[in-house]
């Protein structure tokens, strides 16, 4: 019986392309696991009104971890569109797979590190080397909106003062989206932004919100992380806001170590420092819960290049790295990012992102011959 059981989720478009690469180094690396394939993506939602078959959550809680390619999702008109005709009007709503699988599976940190590797042409700067935390469940990503809003609702939001500019508002013309957060949910991102601070001699922890003007839910993170930030008097705690930390992120980016946010707020700073380390291309993540965790390239998955093996494999491998991390196979997951970074290095081997013309495969192929010179 084999140590690791992995769930292996290729996705839509690309994601099948990256995971054939990520198979081809992990192949090579050769860690004792079976690789349990599961169904997800929108040709599920197409057909069976699920792009998350309960069948494939079954599939996870079996497994001790997973691997995702990547995953297609459309505005929810677009999405009722492309039903089947036999499941339309059936009261299927579509909802992303993604978040759906950080909410059901409690996968509340998304770690996203942004490294400028040498000799990468697309780096902005070469000594950028910053880890974003972003709180994965709560906030304006978890999904309590309103269209139109109940009566019931609307009612109940008239108590507050504020409202008053809305109570003429047909329901029909209101949206409503709501950004919950939870002390507990705050408490556990900031902690985990610090004890990886400690635990990889990191100088200071950035916590980038927007409390002068969101001042209830950004005010309470803001003040959970003060409080935290006592027990790390080693690690220096800066506070910015969110547009104030993206401006700082192009104009230094080298003074910033690990940042921690919401879930929106991350997402937004995480994929401005992937750009400046050279692209969604290199942007890994790990989704990681108490138990359990889900790793993934963040750039989506492309559909006009899918089955063209084009796009640059750096992210699913990275995101692999992350996973043998995880499983604590640190050796292995040293030696990969060694290859990774050697490959880049020598700038031979390379995708049409960095101005060179071999496949995704191709790129993976050289890695893995790296990982076996190591």
């Amino acid at each position: 019986m084999s140590k690791y059981h992995i769930a292996w989720l290729p996705g839509d478009g690309v994601g099948n392309d990256v995971m054939e690469a990520a198979k081809i180094v992990l192949d090579t690396i050769n860690i004792d696991a079976e690789y349990i394939p599961g169904d997800v993506g929108w040709e599920f939602w197409k057909k069976e009104g699920n792009p998350l078959p309960d069948r494939t959550l079954d599939l996870l809680r079996e497994t001790d971890c997973c691997l995702f390619g990547a995953i297609t999702s459309k505005p929810k008109d677009e999405a009722q569109k492309e039903l089947s005709p036999e499941i339309k009007n059936k009261g299927f709503v579509y909802s992303s797979p993604i978040v759906r699988l950080r909410q059901e599976l409690n996968l509340h940190t998304n770690l996203r590190p942004c490294k400028a590797f040498a000799g990468n042409p697309l780096n902005y700067r070469d000594d950028i080397d910053l880890v974003v935390f972003r709180e994965n469940t709560e906030g304006l990503y978890a999904g309590v909106e309103f269209r139109p809003p109940s009566n019931v609702v609307f009612n109940a939001l008239m108590t507050h003062n504020k409202m008053k500019k809305f109570k003429d508002t047909s329901l029909d013309d209101m949206a409503i989206s709501c950004r919950i957060f939870t002390k507990k949910a705050c408490q556990n991102i900031i902690r985990q932004a610090f004890t990886y601070a400690k635990e990889y001699n990191r100088k200071s922890v950035t916590l980038v919100e927007k409390p002068n003007v969101i001042r209830e839910t950004s005010g309470m993170m803001v003040q959970e992380a003060r409080k935290i930030a006592k027990e790390y008097p080693n690690i220096e705690f800066w506070e910015t806001n969110v547009d104030a930390m993206c401006m700082w992120l192009v104009k230094n980016p080298q003074d910033y170590d690990v940042l921690v946010a919401s879930n929106m707020f991350g997402d937004i700073i995480s994929d401005l420092s992937a750009q400046i380390v050279g692209g969604l291309g290199f942007a890994a993540s790990g989704n990681i819960g108490d138990n359990y965790a889900l790793f993934e390239p963040t750039h989506g998955s492309a559909p006009k290049y899918a089955g063209q093996y084009k796009v640059n494999p750096t992210a699913i491998l990275l995101s692999v790295k992350l996973m043998l991390d995880w499983l604590e196979e640190k050796k292995h997951a040293t030696k990969l990012n060694q290859a990774i970074a050697s490959v880049i290095k020598e700038g031979k081997i390379k995708t049409y992102d960095l101005g060179g013309s071999n496949t995704t495969l191709e790129v993976a192929e050289e890695v893995a011959k790296k990982f076996d010179q190591l």
